[in-house]
């Protein structure tokens, strides 16, 4: 049987995605492997984004308050669809970090669950967007903290880099979901 095109785009970005994630497996970067490590440790359980909420929501007044309440939301609501709908669906494994070299230094836990979508990138992006939509320069600080969460997962071998993309876009696009009906409340 001939192979479909889109069995052909599919082959063709999932050979990519595999060689960008060796690149970056082969990459020394020895001044970035600890940061990137710890960052990564970090975004476990969404406690970076449960530190910012608790400071947003201390210091920025009730549009603060407001921000750090939906921010968290759009996390549980981002965490449910990812962890419980598209990661049952689709079943990629994990990268074998070993075997494509990453170096041992950089090695965070490697999680149980399947690699596709990355839940850290989509929590991140979440909570940046939704936050965004109240503060939105403490939003475009947020987002570029949310990327170096995403890439700190390609860093640490646990992710290949569409899982991090696509997980930064369901949760970019769940927590402006969020953000907008959030805005329509009362409170």
């Amino acid at each position: 049987m001939a192979e479909s095109a889109a069995q052909k785009i599919i082959g063709e970005m999932s050979a990519l995605d595999r060689a960008v994630y060796r690149a970056v497996a082969e990459s020394a970067t020895p001044t970035l492997d600890e940061p990137l490590r710890r960052l990564s440790d970090f975004a476990n359980y969404s406690m970076i984004w449960i530190v910012a909420a608790a400071i947003i929501g201390a210091t920025g007044g009730k549009q603060g308050q407001r921000a750090a309440v939906f921010g968290m939301v759009s996390i549980g609501v981002t965490s449910a669809v990812v962890n419980q709908g598209v990661k049952r669906l689709a079943t990629r494994p994990r990268p074998d970090r070993d075997a494509e070299g990453v170096q041992k230094l950089r090695f965070v836990h490697m999680p149980e669950s399947t690699s596709f979508p990355s839940g850290h990138s989509a929590s991140a992006f979440a909570f940046a967007t939704t936050v965004g939509g109240y503060l939105p320069v403490v939003g475009v600080f947020l987002r570029f903290l949310a990327a170096a969460v995403a890439y700190s997962r390609v860093h640490t071998g646990v992710h290949y880099p569409g899982d991090v993309v696509i997980g930064s876009l369901i949760g970019g696009s769940i927590g402006g979901i969020v953000s907008r009906m959030a805005r329509q409340t009362d409170w």
